[in-house]
């Protein structure tokens, strides 16, 4: 079989991608980490400098976590399991509730509690990094957390008159007039963002404990999309909603489009439904085919639009463009059409020419519509982590190996 043009360059990005990893873990091993109170530092901007008092986070050190302990998985660096055992005792020690369960949203640089809501999100991505590091290490109290704060959010937040799951709640999970996950958010019970979220964690559970209630919960979270999220026309996703699913705002994000369109196929491969597994797969390049909308002619993603006034928000963030190689790719496998090896093919030289941070390592937030670095964003922080870009790294190299052992 005769290997295109963009298949043979992503062959030999291969490479690149590994090297790509080991550039992000040196970058946080070297400059992240905090080596008085633990785990990574709160804040850190594009020119590397410390923001010595900003509060920790929750989904920033269960990114961190998950992270370093699949790039042990993947390259067996001592390193990076060390890395991410780092990270994992500054969780359990600082960041859980021992006495009404889940994770804090933020503690201050010692460790010390300062909001301490339960944002289910944060939870989604506690239990993702700590399936993904009992997997790297076997480690068993890992894998009994992440199934604790699984059977806490079903318990907790799961809505059982109208299906689906709320936003947020306080410490001792009663309701929070605020339930916004940023301040960019609109405050509303149910969101998409949460929901795409605990599918990915459910789903990474269940590699560890393949149980059939939470096959049922990803089979339930899979139905919730198709139901609700995904528009049946436009096959881009909805992204608010009140607690009886009526959609409030009219956003698009192009970067959830295309991160969707290959996390719902991986957890119902996951649970090895065929009936989901058809639909999730049939969907994805519609899906990604919505999200290519958002593509300039550089090979970028813009980050956001209006569907009704179709205003587009022109920035290019760190994420929507990893998220882009990986969602391009995807549609490539299912359909075998090059026009999408090309889309992710160009979404990785974009990467490289424009995200990268060649100076002080990393990469930027993102460029802004001139092209010009967006200034006063985090290197890393809340938000900005090694998530996206070393899980993209990560897809890109199993599914170039994939793809070529199935054409052999």
């Amino acid at each position: 079989m005769n290997i295109p043009v963009a298949d043979s360059n992503l062959q030999l990005a291969q490479q690149e991608f590994y090297q790509e990893i080991d550039a992000i873990a040196a970058w946080w091993m070297t400059h992240a980490q905090d080596p008085l109170y633990g785990g990574v530092y709160g804040k850190i901007d594009n020119d590397n400098k410390v923001v010595e008092t900003a509060a920790k986070g929750a989904v920033l050190h269960s990114r961190v976590l998950w992270t370093f302990s699949a790039f042990y998985r993947t390259t067996g660096n001592m390193a990076y399991r060390q890395m991410a055992q780092k990270a994992y005792v500054f969780i359990t020690t600082h960041l859980m509730d021992d006495s009404h369960g889940g994770l804090y949203w933020t503690v201050s640089r010692k460790g010390e509690p300062l909001h301490t809501k339960k944002q289910v999100y944060a939870i989604a991505f506690g239990i993702y990094a700590l399936s993904q590091y009992h997997l790297a290490t076997e480690d068993a109290k890992a894998l009994e957390q992440a199934i604790a704060m699984f059977q806490l959010i079903e318990s907790k937040a799961l809505d059982g008159v109208h299906g689906g799951y709320f936003e947020a709640f306080d410490r001792q999970w009663q309701p929070l007039a605020d339930m916004r996950l940023s301040e960019k958010d609109s405050n509303m019970a149910k969101t998409m963002n949460t929901h795409l979220h605990l599918l990915e964690a459910y789903s990474e559970l269940y590699v560890c404990w393949p149980q059939p209630q939470l096959a049922a919960a990803i089979g339930n979270l899979l139905a919730l999309f198709f139901r609700y999220f995904i528009d049946p026309d436009t096959h881009h996703l909805h992204l608010f909603f009140n607690d009886r699913w009526q959609k409030a705002g009219s956003l698009i994000s192009f970067g959830h489009d295309v991160e969707a369109a290959w996390l719902l196929q991986e957890a119902a491969g996951r649970i090895g439904h065929i009936g989901w597994q058809q639909k999730t797969s049939d969907n994805a390049v519609a899906i990604a085919s919505a999200a290519a909308k958002g593509l300039d002619s550089d090979g970028g993603l813009w980050y956001e639009q209006d569907a009704v006034s179709g205003l587009m928000v022109k920035e290019k963030h760190w994420w929507p463009q990893a998220e882009a190689m990986v969602g391009f790719y995807n549609a490539y496998q299912i359909t075998g059409n090059n026009n999408w090896l090309v889309r992710a093919t160009r979404s990785w030289d974009y990467i490289k020419q424009n995200m990268r941070n060649m100076q002080h390592g990393e990469w930027y937030w993102g460029r802004d519509a001139d092209g010009a670095i967006m200034q006063g964003q985090d290197k890393a922080g809340l938000w900005k982590c090694p998530y996206h870009n070393g899980r993209a790294c990560l897809q890109l190299l199993s599914r170039i190996n994939t793809t070529h052992a199935s054409s052999k």
